[in-house]
């Protein structure tokens, strides 16, 4: 059985990266889509170039920041089609550098969109589904928000909170009919950094820092959509992301020479810029 056949589904941050192939999985999978991103035109496609495909697909301009605007789109979404099936919160920025090297305004950036982005399309997804006594939504997090992420701390921050919300949620809301997942996977190759904010070091140094295989975004789609069938509560991929959250558990400690390497990378950038060492 295709539980995504003739559904209804809205995922924000669809024109690019992970969102974007969410979109057209789930379009692929039978399902009609709402592709919402603050990029109307990268929106419309998205919406497109599923339409070309032969499914139905819609496009919204929404900045997740907007609480109001987020429950305006997610009430007319249901209210066009009766019912919302799928909420996918994916929308998401970072900030890249040590903490000393971060602003408040940084911080600030993230949170709006990683934590009270994903809060504000929850909120107002849960009444809908609610009411309906149904749905699914799917919170997209990181392998940093369950194992931390040594300067991507703002990133970590908003993503380790998005797990707990998701984790809560899920518990109160069975007894309602309304499911909640969160996904946390490892690298994908998402064009997250091509939008971060950086301090203290370079995007291109900083991504040859990562020397790990990055997953491409229609793979990862596939990977959560596939945990999100099964009605997972924590969604986590590749192996090397399940491995390293299970160190995590076991003894934390066992992650810091990686998360280690990774601030010694940073620093040395850091130390070239400055025309010596950083400590």
């Amino acid at each position: 059985m295709n539980p995504f056949q003739d559904r209804i589904a809205m995922v924000t941050g669809g024109a690019s990266g992970i969102g974007r192939a969410l979109c057209l999985a789930l379009a692929a999978r039978g399902a009609t889509v709402h592709v919402a991103d603050r990029d109307g035109d990268g929106a419309a496609a998205v919406a497109g170039a599923i339409a070309d495909a032969g499914s139905p697909a819609y496009a919204l301009t929404l900045d997740v920041t907007d609480a109001d605007a987020v429950a305006v789109a997610v009430e007319a979404v249901a209210g066009e089609h009766g019912r919302l099936d799928y909420m996918v919160n994916n929308a998401g920025v970072a900030a890249a550098g040590e903490v000393r090297h971060l602003t408040p305004g940084d911080w600030r950036r993230v949170v709006d969109v990683n934590l009270m982005g994903v809060v504000h399309g929850t909120h107002a997804a849960y009444r809908a589904m609610v009411a309906q006594g149904s749905g699914h939504i799917v919170n997209v997090s990181s392998l940093a928000g369950l194992v931390g992420g040594a300067t991507l701390a703002p990133y970590a921050a908003t993503k380790s909170a998005v797990v707990a919300l998701s984790t809560s949620l899920r518990v109160e809301a069975a007894d309602l009919g309304v499911r909640v997942s969160v996904t946390c996977p490892g690298f994908v190759d998402s064009g997250l950094f091509d939008t971060a904010h950086f301090a203290g070091t370079g995007r291109e140094h900083y991504a040859a820092g990562i020397d790990v295989a990055w997953m491409d975004t229609p793979t990862a789609a596939r990977r959560i959509l596939a945990g999100v069938r099964r009605n997972r509560a924590i969604i986590t991929f590749p192996f090397y992301a399940r491995l390293a959250w299970w160190l995590y558990r076991l003894h934390p400690s066992l992650v810091g020479p990686m998360m280690r390497r990774i601030v010694a990378h940073v620093r040395a950038d850091a130390g070239e810029r400055n025309g010596g060492e950083e400590r």
